[in-house]
């Protein structure tokens, strides 16, 4: 049986609110889940054209609402192959271009078994993009510019957060990972 969608929100926000923000993944992160502009889609579709009109139509949302920083579209019922995914993600970003969302929008990627390139999927480094459910998060690039511009060089962000999951370790990582997954009372 599937999960119901408000336990799919649940697990993805503890996952920001738990990793991303209390492992200072992303530095810009606390202030938008603070101010609760954080919008968590679940897109239940098991079709690509589907999911891809899924995201446009989240791009026209956040068009109308200025209030919401930033959406995190999950899908748990696709996608379950990283490899996969990534298919989706190109077609995401072409889908999106046509439409003229470049310099408006852009996408950042997350799946449970993100693994980037030319590393080892057992490696740690991919915990900084690995996450409960395959999920887009799409970001708003002005405000982004704003964050970057506000913090100063944000370069580093990368290679720390890869020396942060190294002292960590793989398996207080995992365990986090999986704590995100258990429900709240």
């Amino acid at each position: 049986m599937p999960l119901a969608d408000e336990t799919v929100v649940q697990h993805t926000l503890e996952w920001v609110k738990s990793f991303i923000v209390g492992q200072n993944v992303c530095p810009f992160a606390k202030r938008e889940v603070e101010k609760d502009s954080v919008r968590i889609i679940v897109v239940r579709s098991k079709k690509l054209e589907v999911a891809l009109e899924e995201l446009m139509a989240e791009v026209q949302w956040l068009d109308e609402h200025a209030d919401t920083e930033t959406t995190l579209l999950v899908f748990p019922t696709l996608f379950k192959g990283f490899h996969h995914y990534l298919d989706f993600v190109e077609l995401a970003e072409n889908v999106m271009a046509d439409q003229g969302c470049d310099g408006i929008y852009q996408l950042a990627t997350f799946h449970p078994d993100y693994c980037f390139a030319e590393t080892d999927p057992d490696e740690v480094s991919n915990y900084t993009n690995r996450s409960p459910y395959p999920m887009l998060h799409l970001l708003r690039e002005a405000s982004l510019d704003k964050a970057i511009a506000f913090s100063g060089d944000t370069s580093t962000i990368p290679e720390r957060n890869i020396a942060h999951m190294q002292a960590l370790g793989r398996e207080q990582l995992e365990t986090q990972l999986q704590q995100c997954m258990h429900e709240k009372s």
